[in-house]
């Protein structure tokens, strides 16, 4: 390679590599895998290395993170919250530690997993959880003190003694929840998350903290970033972290030679697709504070710790079939069927191909050579096809619903194909399930299992049939007893007396949740004025936008739903709605609340405000009535006082209510 073709790769890779950047950091809507990112960042080190003369201050590779948004207030970081220096071979690992022993007399090291996450700062000054934000571009982050409140694993007070202290972690999505998450989305039409770093760092810069609450994110700390107190160590940092209420990183081990180093990354390797979150590596740091200052750091990495970069496990097999089933919610979803492939320690055959554009991304046909690994070592995805077989074609999802044979639709504005019959056999089993969920109809004991038994034996084929079970029917059914029997029926009859709200949530109308049926409800009253009403007038209800008022006006059109109601309504299933309201203050009006609050938990004020006619918001515009302000308020107060909106206390709202 010549000068000038140096300078073209080095000017190219600066520019591929900061536009990904800004799509993983800030986006949290990566279009690449990180290996190849990984990849192309050393190229471009190394490149940069040969050829100085073409250095630059602002290079990619001497960034931290991504900028900060200016969804969220600023915050600037006392203590810089640096990035680590990759490597990938064993062979790098041995160079580190010996320039850590030519640099510091008997260097002790701390190994720990890398979380795959989004790196946060927690602030608390004498004893309180003042302060949460992101890691931005290392120097200044976003203020997400919200949101953070919400993961219970994050003390809010730790002992009054301590003046100051700022930890750092890595907030992450348990697999597990980004396996629900994934199959909510793929329910409802969403593309879903790539990743589960992707999924905490998206469900954690969310404006609404309800959201980031209902994603159940977690959290390790990892670092003392600083404090008050006199500590001398890494690992003695975390043992007295934990000892005051943190989630520390969960195993961090001491070791002096690179062989007992090397033997705990073999060990973090091995174990790894075990683990409950997800890790994407194994960092090695010197333990003793004094001779990391000693060693200091370079513009963006410490130059006393590194992070092993575990290689990514992917496998080719070939793509036998493309299956496509119908969701809840009459989505069409596509589903790879492949020779089986061991990924993971587990054996894998199958994987969501999500959408008719995932497909066309990557142009995948049947027959070819797909390239199959795990995203959060859980969850297979084929992020690759090649070998295309002659004459082939990129697949189509059909035209016609597989299930019921109607035409399926698309909306211009989201990826998701569906079939809108709402008597959809496909969709039966789902809908039953969710109609019997706690969160709707709560019928206990009437689980998929059950509900898969009565659909196959014929003895339903849509919620309304439920209420019209025999026992001798029921006990018919493969290990069902007469007690089981029994408390099955006493839950589907005493279902018939829940409030109305639920009655609408269990219909499973698109966008339309358990916290907007209940607005509906409590301004229509009852199920009747609920079909009648317009997409205007339901629009109109504060917290109700236009996408909900339009899929519940559309579902009282179909005659499908008319039928439903008319069978319920026949069963005995109560259709009328019975006011939570404890006081009328808050009719039509719509409450923001922002800060730390001192007399109520946000669920409970939300719900005080919500039992006075109001409507709580997340997000402040000008139809926000007011403000209750606690303390630490950060931009939503600042937005209001722009507004000219009136912001109250907590006090001075329970003085309204009285």
């Amino acid at each position: 390679m010549d000068i000038k073709q140096a300078k073209e790769r080095i000017e190219y890779l600066r520019s591929f590599l900061a536009e990904n950047a800004r799509l993983y950091y800030e986006l949290d809507s990566p279009v690449i895998e990180d290996e190849e990112y990984d990849a192309l960042n050393r190229e471009l080190e190394e490149l940069e290395a040969q050829y100085p003369q073409f250095a630059q201050e602002n290079s990619v590779t001497s960034m931290i993170g991504g900028r900060a948004s200016s969804r969220f207030t600023n915050v600037r970081h006392e203590v810089k919250m640096e990035s680590l220096s990759d490597v990938f071979s064993h062979e790098e690992v041995i160079s580190f530690i010996s320039r850590m022993n030519e640099s510091v007399r008997e260097p002790v090291f701390s190994v720990e997993p890398k979380i795959d996450g989004l790196s946060v700062s927690l602030e608390y000054e004498n004893g309180v959880f003042v302060r949460g934000s992101t890691r931005g571009d290392g120097t200044v982050g976003e203020d997400v003190t919200e949101n953070l409140a919400t993961i219970t694993s994050i003390p809010k007070a730790i002992p009054s003694e301590i003046a100051r202290l700022e930890v750092r972690g890595e907030v992450f999505m348990p697999r597990k929840s980004f396996a629900e998450l994934v199959s909510a989305q793929e329910a409802d039409g969403i593309t879903p998350f790539k990743n589960p770093r992707n999924a905490a760092a998206g469900s954690l810069r969310q404006k609404d903290p309800e959201v980031t609450r209902r994603r159940k994110l977690d959290i390790f700390i990892f670092n003392v970033q600083s404090t008050s107190e006199p500590l001398s160590g890494h690992t003695e940092s975390l043992d007295w972290l934990k000892s005051i209420g943190f989630n520390v990183i969960p195993s961090y081990v001491r070791c002096s030679t690179a062989e007992e180093v090397l033997d705990e990354i073999e060990r973090i390797g091995r174990i790894r697709s075990e683990l409950e979150y997800d890790t994407d590596g194994a960092v090695i740091k010197l333990n003793d504070f004094e001779q990391r200052a000693l060693l200091g750091s370079t513009i963006k990495v410490p130059r006393w710790a590194i992070a092993y970069k575990y290689p990514a496990e992917i496998k080719p097999t070939k793509l036998i079939d493309i299956e496509v089933t119908v969701g809840r919610t009459g989505v069409l979803t596509p589903t790879a069927v492949f020779a089986p492939v061991q990924l993971g320690g587990t054996t894998v055959s199958r994987a969501s191909l999500h959408n008719q554009d995932f497909i066309d991304a990557l142009d995948i046909r049947i027959g070819d050579t797909v390239e199959v690994r795990k995203a959060g070592e859980i969850i297979p995805e084929v992020i690759k096809a090649y070998d295309h077989q002659p004459g082939s074609s990129t697949f189509m999802l059909p035209d016609k619903c597989p299930s019921c044979g109607e035409p399926v639709v698309r909306s211009s504005d989201e990826a998701a194909v569906r079939c809108v019959n709402p008597e959809c056999p496909g969709q039966t089993v789902r809908n039953i399930i969710y109609f019997a969920s706690k969160d709707a109809m709560d019928i206990n004991g009437l689980g998929p299992s059950i509900v898969n038994q009565l659909v196959d034996s014929g003895l339903i084929r849509n919620a309304a049939d439920l209420y019209s079970l025999k026992r001798d029917d029921v006990l018919k059914l493969d290990n069902f007893k007469e007690k089981s029997c029994d408390n099955l029926l006493s839950a589907i009859e005493q279902s018939k007396s829940n409030n109305l709200d639920r009655l609408v949530t269990a219909f499973g109308i698109r966008n339309c949740g358990g916290k907007a049926a209940a607005l509906i409800c409590d301004r229509f009253g009852d199920l009747d004025s609920i079909a009648a009403a317009s997409a205007e007038e339901i629009a109109s209800i504060p917290g109700i936008g236009d996408k909900i008022a339009e899929s519940v006006f559309s579902f009282f059109r179909s005659a499908g739903a008319n039928d439903l109601i008319r069978r319920l309504r026949d069963a005995g299933v109560n259709q009328s709605y019975e006011s939570t309201r404890t006081g009328n203050a808050l009719v039509g009006m719509t409450v923001v609340v922002t800060g730390t609050l001192t007399r109520f938990s946000r669920a409970e004020i939300e719900q005080l405000i919500s039992d006075n006619g109001g409507h709580a918001s997340s997000s402040v515009s000008k139809k926000t009535s007011f403000v209750v302000a606690g303390e630490n308020a950060g931009s939503k107060l600042d937005k209001a006082r722009k507004l000219g909106i009136e912001v109250i206390t907590e006090d001075e709202l329970l003085s309204r209510l009285s």
